[in-house]
């Protein structure tokens, strides 16, 4: 095995030139050239998703804390309005029945009128 390695260097003389050019012009060259360009190319896309992505990420932030004190406001707002209305309802209902009874007395009230004025 060490002849097979050794014989190539006797028999050319031991002088091996590497051409730069030729180098550059090979297939696999051209593959490692185009690799490069692809992770430099990759590189300043993933730097640009990570700025967007910190952008989205601070808006969604942002609003999701307006959001949930919106959401909360509202919240307290529906149970205040609801017991408001509780309230307004049982008012109603009593004032209606005070009503009824006022009809009522201004009836009699009236029918002793009449019946007042009748006699005088």
């Amino acid at each position: 095995m060490f002849f097979a390695v050794l014989f190539p260097v006797l028999v050319f003389g031991g002088s091996i030139t590497f051409d730069v050019e030729a180098a550059k012009n090979r297939p696999v060259s051209k593959v490692i050239t185009l690799l490069k360009d692809m992770l430099t190319q990759l590189e300043k896309e993933a730097e640009d998703d990570q700025e967007i992505y910190d952008k989205m990420a601070c808006w969604c932030e942002t609003n999701d804390k307006e959001k949930t004190k919106s959401i909360a406001d509202a919240e307290a707002r529906i149970s205040d309005l609801t017991t408001k209305i509780e309230e307004l309802t049982a008012n109603s209902a009593r004032l209606s029945t005070e009503i009824k009874n006022l009809e009522k007395e201004v009836a009699a009230n009236q029918a002793a009128l009449d019946k007042a004025t009748a006699i005088m």
